[in-house]
């Protein structure tokens, strides 16, 4: 299955949290809250929503920060991914 996201809608699966001891063990972190960074997997076609133009401004495999409580989580084919407007995506991360 797919899911292509409509109007200014962005498809992002979050990244994993893992830290890694002093000795080189990677812990994954269960316990902990989950990241507000994501992998873009699919951007919507963007147009005109709720009356205003909107440019979409990130691509397929960008890594984001996007708002804490945003989105809609969705699971397919044992991937969870999250649904975000793109006004929801705070920063786009690069090196």
């Amino acid at each position: 299955m797919k899911l292509t996201p409509l109007g200014d809608r962005v498809v992002l699966k979050q990244l994993v949290a893992e830290e890694t001891t002093k000795s080189g063990i990677v812990l994954p972190g269960q316990g902990k809250e989950k990241p507000q960074q994501a992998e873009v997997i699919a951007v919507g076609p963007g147009g005109v929503v709720d009356g205003k133009e909107v440019k979409m401004e990130v691509k397929v495999g960008d890594q984001v920060i996007f708002s804490k409580y945003s989105g809609t989580e969705v699971k397919l084919d044992e991937d969870e991914y999250i649904i975000v407007r793109q006004n929801d995506i705070l920063a786009v991360v690069t090196d």
